[in-house]
């Protein structure tokens, strides 16, 4: 049986548990919270600090933050920068990404539109170039392997050049993460190039896509059904050779709510734990969720640690760096 989510710890997930540990010894990074006074929410930055992979800068109400933070333990020198609202204070947090002052913007008590906004100013967000995704990284119990999805929390319906981008913000992220080759199922409803089914013929594009070069460090198949990404067995029984089938590392779904609703039946049926990142601009972005485990809050930061210390999905103005 699936466990409930929230009910979890660390030690339930022995993947995150060791990224956790690889990114402890890399030492911590700085973390702009936006619209940081919420003590729960303070609380998974506490634990971040306490397992030595962040150092939080706090922006939003000076008042709110200050009783927050100290309900929730943090030290009463950590830094805070005064916001009037929460929309300033998710423009000011990604400022100080600019501005070289923190490594990672993390999402508090703004609204994830408000959020976003901030993240995609032309002028004070993260902008670099490449399109900006959500990356969901999912350890799965009974799984040999850590289980990336993409794009599930931000764009809802992207056109190739955009599902480009997706895909190799996702490898970048998995490479990051010590996956030196990542395996890529771009998902449809078949595995057969359909041209009544768009997300097909995109699929067989991405592929030779990968072939060509013009998507780096993976190995990338699709379309593929769900069964067969899971499966190698099904795909053989369907007359189908996949150098991806049953090993995917990277599920790239077609669409925002084919990737939601596989996200939540990875954690409310197979009882996975996940962490979050938005990928392909100046530095990472995490996404918080009301519902999100302290479990997903500390994974999330650990992930986005470790793309800093990687240098992965850091981008130079105007232009990717390949």
């Amino acid at each position: 049986m699936a466990l409930r989510p929230g009910t979890e710890s660390m030690e339930d997930f022995p993947r995150f548990l060791a990224l956790l540990e690889k990114a402890r010894g890399l030492g911590p990074v700085t973390v702009s919270v936006a619209a940081a006074g919420d003590r729960d929410l303070l609380v998974g930055v506490q634990e971040a600090v306490e397992a030595g992979v962040a150092r939080p800068v706090l922006v939003g109400d000076e008042g709110e933050v200050r009783r927050a933070a100290g309900e929730a333990g943090l030290a009463a020198d950590t830094p805070v920068v005064a916001a009037a609202d929460p929309r300033e204070a998710a423009l000011g947090a990604c400022r100080l990404v600019r501005e070289g002052r923190a490594q990672v913007v993390m999402k508090g008590m703004v609204s994830s539109t408000d959020f976003l906004r901030a993240v995609l100013h032309p002028q004070h967000g993260l902008r670099a170039g490449r399109t900006l995704s959500h990356v969901a990284v999912y350890d799965v119990p009974g799984w040999d392997r850590l289980a990336l999805m993409t794009d599930g929390g931000m764009i809802p319906a992207p056109d190739l050049s955009a599902k480009r981008d997706i895909l190799q913000n996702a490898v970048d992220l998995a490479r990051a993460l010590g996956v030196a080759e990542p395996r890529v199922a771009v998902l449809s409803a078949t595995e057969i190039v359909d041209p009544a089914i768009p997300s097909t013929v995109d699929a067989a594009r991405l592929k030779e896509m990968a072939l060509s070069g013009e998507i780096q460090g993976a190995i990338v198949d699709g379309p593929l059904a769900l069964d067969m990404a899971f499966s190698a067995e099904i795909a053989e029984r369907k007359g189908m050779k996949s150098a991806v089938a049953g090993r995917a590392d990277i599920f790239l779904v077609p669409c925002i709510e084919a990737g939601n609703i596989l996200g939540k039946a990875f954690m409310y049926l197979a009882g996975a734990a996940m962490a979050g990142v938005v990928m392909g601009g100046l530095a990472p972005a995490v996404l918080n969720s009301r519902v999100d485990t302290p479990v997903s809050r500390l994974s999330s930061l650990v992930v986005a640690s470790l793309l800093v210390h990687a240098g992965a999905g850091r981008l130079r103005e105007g232009g990717d760096e390949r």
